[in-house]
């Protein structure tokens, strides 16, 4: 008799967990606020804006928010936030790029690189919105060319948004379609795809100063700090926490820490069709967050490499869900195993 009770209070917690984590969505609104900036809310709440202005090397969202409205993502290049790190200037909220696309770098770029420097990188214009919809899911969909200084086109990129939330959560899905325009060759590196910069909270507490090198030997020193501010840590689908979840395979990959009162979490989950499944994750705990499945030969110590060719015409397609989780609790290996299966069937 005791058993069957245990066992009936076991599903009914399971059952109001199941309830509390079966939110209603609320809706989504996509609004053009000016000719390069559309806004998304949910809820009535600001969520994103994405950002396309000739002015950006690449199309952005920023900031992103939580549920509750606190701004998880990085301020800095664009805004000024107290005790934002004022590193890496190309990190710029939520951006798809890569480092070596026939040798030229998209992920660095920046208004920081010199004039003189500008034709070993690459640009990412877009030319066009293709389609915005508000609704229990909001659609945003924009074609882009990935371009020399030029700006003779390697590849066209088309990218479609899908934005959906309810109380305490958010989710991005992002399904981004590159078509070659010539030949075009994803060199292995370090550097790319899917990046975001997080908030100084959700960085790994980290006191002494980082150096970091890049592929042309340009040397970007991350400052360590004693504010106490910062208190994240990864954790991966494979069991990986904090430091070590740089350069491992996961399905999933989550940072999470306190904002305020709340628990927050940001969580990254690659698909089953995605190039080199599951992805490398290339977190670092000064705050880069990014899935690359092309930076194979650095995450492995050269053992291997990965590196993608598009002849003319051909196309390559990349999806990612990305989930901003706030309250109590963040979301679990087994909620985050339930979104994965369900994103991998879209």
């Amino acid at each position: 008799m005791a058993i069957f009770k245990t066992l009936g209070i076991a599903l009914v917690m399971t059952t109001l967990a199941s309830v509390v984590y079966a939110q209603k969505n609320e809706p989504v609104k996509i609004v053009k606020a000016s000719k390069d900036k559309i806004d998304v809310l949910i809820g009535g709440k600001p969520f994103t804006s994405f950002l396309y202005p000739d002015t950006l090397e690449k199309p952005v969202l920023y900031p992103l928010r939580d549920a509750a409205g606190t701004v998880v993502t990085r301020s800095f290049p664009l805004a000024k936030r107290a005790g934002d790190p004022t590193d890496h200037p190309h990190h710029i909220g939520l951006w798809f790029n890569f480092e070596n696309l026939n040798g030229l770098d998209f992920w660095n770029n920046s208004y920081a690189i010199p004039a003189a420097k500008k034709s070993s990188y690459g640009w990412i214009r877009t030319d066009r919105i293709l389609e915005t919809k508000s609704g229990e899911t909001g659609v945003l969909a924009y074609h882009a060319n990935w371009t020399n200084q030029q700006k003779e086109v390697i590849l066209e990129e088309t990218t479609r948004f899908e934005f959906s939330g309810n109380g305490s959560q958010r989710i991005i899905d992002r399904y981004t379609t590159l078509k070659a325009d010539i030949d075009a060759v994803f060199n292995d590196a370090k550097d790319g795809m899917l990046g975001l910069r997080l908030a100084h909270e959700l960085q790994i507490p980290e006191t002494a100063d980082q150096k970091f090198t890049d592929d042309k030997g340009i040397v970007t020193i991350v400052k360590g700090g004693s504010d106490h501010v910062a208190n994240g840590t990864y954790l991966t689908s494979a069991g990986k926490t904090g430091n070590d979840a740089w350069s491992t395979r996961g399905v999933w990959c989550k940072v999470y820490g306190k904002m305020g009162a709340d628990s927050v979490s940001i969580s990254i989950i690659d698909h089953p069709q995605n190039p080199n499944y599951p992805t490398f994750w290339h977190a670092r705990g000064y705050g880069l967050f990014a899935a690359n499945p092309l930076g194979e030969k650095i995450f492995t110590n050269g053992k291997s490499a990965k590196n993608l060719t598009l002849k003319k015409g051909e196309s390559v397609t990349f999806k990612y869900r990305i989930v901003i989780e706030n309250g109590k609790e963040t979301l679990n290996a087994a909620q985050l195993n339930e979104l994965a299966t369900a994103f991998g069937k879209k």
